[in-house]
């Protein structure tokens, strides 16, 4: 089993759009976070399964979230 990092961000429109950073071009969406989620899991299984049908070597998961502050002027 693998872990890849997503990245979930808000959308100004309201739902959610949501992506893989280790894994180009995976990208999913959804009305609220729980389905923006569970979409991108489908996005990734399928990203998975296409990859190893086409053999594919899939990228080991990097990609880490950290969160820094700066002082605003």
């Amino acid at each position: 089993m693998r872990q890849y990092t997503v990245v979930l961000e808000r959308e100004e429109d309201g739902g959610y759009s949501v992506y893989v950073p280790d894994l180009p071009g995976c990208a999913s969406q959804g009305d609220n976070e729980q389905e923006a989620l569970a979409n991108i899991q489908e996005a990734i299984t399928g990203y998975i399964e296409a990859h190893r049908s086409e053999g594919i070597p899939l990228p080991e998961p990097r990609a880490r979230i950290a969160t820094v502050r700066v002082q605003a002027a």
